[in-house]
C-alpha cells in the first residue's frame, strides 16, 4: 500500500544487549533550531558509548514536547477517521515491519499545518521535505524491524513526530561493533535523523516485550507517527551491508526481479 512502495531496505546488521508543552497549539519545541547544530534532550538519549553519542551528535535528535496537548488531540482527531477503516497488517514478505496500517497525508488541518512549518525546520536549504506526509500507526503487538529508508525514495533527512505512548528507537551501527543508539520516542516528541544516523545505521523501534530504554521498562501501547522525508538525489551514499531487498508495490509481495 501507500508508502510501503519502496520505502524500507532492510539490513541485517549487529543487535545490541538488552514534556510540557508550553501553550496551546504552540509545541514547546516551536522556535528552536534543528539544523546539525542542534543539541538533543539528553534524557531522551542512550548511546552504548561516549564515542558513538559524539558521533552522532546534531545527526540523531530528539526533542520532547515538540506537540503541545492540543496539537496531539487535533491530529488524532483528523486522523483516527481514516486510520480506523484500515485493518492491521501482521505480515509483511521480508519481516520489515509487523502490526501496521498506514498512510499517505498532503492536506491538513491548523494543527497539522503549524506542526509541518515547524518540522520544515529540520531539512536542508534546497532540501525540503516531501509534501505527502507518511503516517504510520503501529499496533501495540507491532513492531519495525531495523531497516533503512530506501534510498531510492528517501533523500538526505528523516524527521517524525510521535503520538499516543512511549516508544523506543534503536540505532545500530551496519558496521559490526561500530556500536548503537537509543532514542526515548515520548508522545508529542520529534526524532530527526541525518548524516551518519540516516545512512550508515539502521533504525527500527522495538516490540513491547524488548522496549527498555537504560534499563528502564517503558511500556508500549499503540503508537501513531507523522513521518517526513526529503526527495533522494540522484547519488546517494550507500552503507557497506545493506541489503538490495525493497519493500515492493504490495504489502506482501516481494518486487519483481530486476
Amino acid at each position: 500500500m501507500h508508502r510501503a512502495r519502496g520505502l524500507w531496505r532492510l539490513v541485517a546488521g549487529p543487535r545490541p544487549g538488552a514534556g510540557a508543552a508550553t501553550g496551546a497549539g504552540d509545541g514547546a519545541g516551536a522556535g528552536l533550531g534543528l539544523g546539525p547544530e542542534a543539541e538533543a534532550d539528553p534524557g531522551l538519549l542512550h548511546a552504548s558509548s561516549p564515542a558513538v553519542e559524539r558521533r552522532l551528535r546534531g545527526l540523531a535528535l530528539v526533542r520532547g514536547g515538540f506537540l503541545s496537548p492540543g496539537e496531539a488531540a487535533e491530529l488524532l482527531r483528523e486522523l483516527e477517521p481514516v486510520l480506523g477503516r484500515r485493518p492491521y497488517q501482521f505480515d509483511h514478505w521480508d519481516g520489515a515491519i509487523c502490526g501496521y496500517r498506514e498512510t499517505e497525508r498532503a492536506q491538513w488541518g491548523g494543527a497539522g499545518r503549524a506542526v509541518l512549518a515547524r518540522l520544515g525546520g529540520a531539512f536542508p536549504p534546497g532540501r525540503p521535505a516531501q509534501p505527502l506526509v507518511h503516517v504510520l500507526d503501529l499496533h501495540p503487538r507491532g513492531h519495525v524491524g531495523p531497516h533503512r529508508d530506501s534510498v531510492k525514495f528517501c533523500g538526505c533527512t528523516i524527521a517524525g513526530v510521535s503520538l499516543l505512548t512511549p516508544s523506543v528507537m534503536r540505532l545500530v551501527s551496519c558496521r559490526p561493533g561500530g556500536g548503537w543508539l537509543e532514542l526515548l520516542l515520548e508522545p508529542g516528541s520529534l526524532y530527526v535523523l541525518r548524516g551518519a544516523a540516516r545512512y550508515e545505521f539502521t533504525h527500527e523501534i522495538l516490540p513491547d516485550h524488548a522496549s527498555f530504554f537504560g534499563g528502564r521498562r517503558v511500556p508500549r501501547g499503540r503508537r501513531v507517527a507523522l513521518i517526513c522525508r526529503n526527495a533522494p538525489q540522484e547519488t546517494t551514499p550507500d552503507a557497506p551491508g545493506d541489503s538490495p531487498a525493497f519493500i515492493g508495490g504490495t504489502e506482501t509481495e516481494p518486487p519483481p526481479p530486476q
